[in-house]
Formats: structure tokens, sequence, C-alpha cells
């Protein structure tokens, strides 16, 4: 990595430089180049106003939590434990993981995705974005102290975008 301050190449994830000493933590942290990229970065998840989540215990059977997730139009529930998220089971599961299964007795804990990637309200919409992006989600728990407080859906975040642009 490149200081700044006095060019001298260090040692890529270096914290500071090791010839001047100046502090490289923050040396690649982009920056944003337009008013919507501002918005993107400094907006927090609050302000889509992320729905509730649609919890369920984990010993949950894998066809209740689909009569539930029809009934309520959601495409997730998100599994606790205890009140503590561990893990989510979306519509995207139940298309790769079931087909062809008899769900008799089964339970979402064998087909969950566990230790869901997480995001709290005030993660930025472009931190969202990112996690989804990469990750290839399109819900997001929203958790505070290891309990589900919301839940962030690319849909949400599309709706965000489109009025950011207009």
């Amino acid at each position: 990595m490149i200081c700044p301050v006095c060019g001298h190449n260090n040692l890529q994830g270096a914290d500071e430089c090791e010839n001047c000493g100046s502090d490289l933590r923050t040396a690649d942290t982009p920056h944003p180049g337009s008013t919507f990229e501002e918005r993107m970065v400094t907006e927090r998840l609050a302000t889509i106003a992320p729905a509730a989540p649609l919890t369920v215990d984990r010993s949950t059977k894998v066809d209740d939590a689909v009569r539930l997730m029809q009934e309520n139009a959601t495409g997730c529930v998100i599994v606790e434990d205890g009140g503590r998220v561990v893990g989510i089971f979306t519509e995207r599961d139940a298309l790769l993981k079931l087909a062809g299964e008899n769900l008799d007795g089964m339970t979402l804990e064998q087909v969950m995705t566990r230790d869901p990637v997480v995001l709290r309200h005030d993660d930025s919409i472009a931190v969202a974005i990112h996690k989804m992006a990469v990750g290839g989600f399109r819900h997001i728990p929203l958790v505070e102290n290891g309990h589900a407080t919301g839940i962030v859906t690319a849909r949400d975040v599309f709706h965000y975008i489109l009025e950011a642009i207009d």
C-alpha cells in the first residue's frame, strides 16, 4: 500500500506507514464521487424502514414455515434459538433444497442457511448493497445483540434507489 503522505511502499494491510508513521487504515476507503453515492454511503438502513422479521424456532416443521411464508406474503423466515438468530430459510432454500423431498417431520434446522450474514440498523445502504451483491442474497436480517429486529430485502433497496435518483 502506497502511503498518501510520503509515497512509501508499505506491505498490504499495514496500519501505519513504516517510513513516516501515517495512519493507513483509512487510506484506501473509497470516497463518494456524486451526491447519489454520498447518500448510499451516509444514509443508514433505518431510512428504508425495514419490515419486521417473521421469526420461527429452529424446530419448526418445514411445511409449517412454508405455509407461514405464504400466509404473510414474505420470501423468508428468520430462524431463532432462544431468541437469537441462528439461521434463515428463504424461498430459494425451499426451491433448491426441498424439491422432491418428503417433508414429513423435516425441521428448519435441517435445511436452513446457518449463521446468515446480518446487518445492523446503523449500517449504510451501501453496505447492504455490497453484502447482497457479493453474497447473492435477496434477504438479510437486521440484528441487534443477537436478536432479529428487521429484514432488509433487495426490493427495499431497489425502491430506495429509485426514489433517490428521482
